[in-house]
């Protein structure tokens, strides 16, 4: 009787187990795969970019919300204008589309852009949208603009290579590495060509809202670009150079580390007199942009402005590392905005040699005269 007993709990033990591994089984390899094909026969294939895992996690979003997706938030026939801009991100090119009526669940619908790998190629420009479109079809439509137009935005800050990755969204028929090949060689002939670098454009791609015919070649972009520049940085402006024994060159490179260290416009004027009072006593700029400049793109964290610097970094061995070398780098770091470049023209007259950032979060910097002072504005 007692081995009789043994075996019973033996069996009682590997059926639960056995259980357990069918169970096991099923969801880590069939259900999967189940869940994956379904998406796949009801959404189309996943982007080849995705992981296993993403295609498992989208494709589940999507199988359980496939309603969201296949119908039209309203059936009634309105045409409804919509605009994506140049650079725009797909978080907000979706939260206007829900505010605008035109679909119902955004999370479902940023889940089926990335499943399908249509958020890599939304266009800018503008659409007839309608209210009978279901969200898929909406999705499918952005891909191409029916505007003979097309809108580029350059942002105040932005380095060359971020001008040339808004290149793909802008609708442009321009690539990022012909608009990198166009700005890195010295331009035709302008009244203002001595004083441009003969390597590089950087800071003198003017930040700015360009309305272009679709079909704009690279080599009529970058004059208008230029001309743009010419046009914002008149004779006020460069008097107020002149004044300050800057050359354009000089000032631009000034003007686009004021860019980089202002959060507020308004503060630029304070910032650009601290640079101009360590430049009077032959003091370095110790100016954290120029060694993110000089760092150039951060891999891992997928940005080209890199944040925060470690000790390591500022001993970087770079003429733009300006904790190293004094005086200015030797170009601009960005495309400082007409802020940036008046805030240069016309600094504050102050006592500061130092600032650093406050620490309420507004984006407010505290000034000092001393370097005392500047340890004491340190956040606890």
């Amino acid at each position: 009787m007692p081995r009789k007993t043994r075996l019973s709990s033996v069996k009682a033990c590997i059926l639960p187990a056995f259980i357990l591994a069918i169970v096991f089984f099923l969801s880590v390899f069939v259900v999967p795969r189940m869940i994956i094909h379904q998406a796949e026969t009801m959404f189309g294939p996943p982007s080849p970019a995705l992981s296993y895992r993403q295609r498992f996690t989208l494709s589940l979003a999507l199988v359980w919300q496939t309603g969201d997706l296949t119908s039209p938030v309203d059936p009634s026939d309105t045409s409804l204008p919509f605009t994506i801009l140049s650079g725009e991100s797909v978080p907000s090119i979706t939260q206007r589309l829900w505010l605008a009526g035109l679909i119902s669940n955004p999370g479902a619908f940023r889940s089926y852009l990335q499943y399908s790998g249509l958020d890599t190629s939304l266009q800018s420009g503008e659409y007839d949208l309608s209210n009978m479109m279901s969200p898929i079809q909406i999705a499918q439509e952005m891909q191409s603009s029916i505007s003979s137009e097309v809108t580029l935005v350059i942002l105040a800050g932005w380095r060359m290579e971020e001008i040339a990755a808004a290149m793909p969204s802008s609708g442009l028929e321009i690539t990022p590495e012909e608009f990198l090949q166009a700005v890195q060689t010295h331009p035709e002939a302008y009244s203002f060509s001595d004083e441009l670098p003969v390597d590089s454009l950087e800071g003198f791609l003017f930040p700015d809202i360009y309305i272009l015919p679709r079909e704009t070649t690279i080599g009529q972009l970058v004059p208008l670009i230029l001309l743009n520049f010419e046009s914002q940085v008149g004779s006020e402006l460069r008097t107020g150079f002149d004044s300050k024994g800057l050359s354009l060159f000089q000032a631009v490179i000034m003007a686009s580390i004021v860019e980089r260290e202002a959060i507020l416009d308004e503060e630029m004027p304070l910032i650009a007199s601290v640079f101009y009072n360590r430049l009077a006593v032959g003091q370095q700029l110790a100016s954290d942009p120029t060694v993110q400049y000089a760092l150039g793109f951060n891999p891992e964290q997928g940005v080209w402005w890199t944040n925060p610097l470690s000790l390591r970094d500022l001993e970087i061995s770079s003429p733009y590392n300006t904790y190293l070398n004094t005086a200015l780098p030797p170009g601009p770091i960005c495309s400082p905005g007409l802020e940036a470049l008046r805030a240069v023209a016309f600094s504050a007259q102050t006592p500061y040699y130092y600032f650093r950032a406050g620490c309420d979060n507004s984006g407010r910097h505290l000034f000092a005269e001393t370097y005392e002072q500047h340890l004491f504005n340190e956040c606890p």
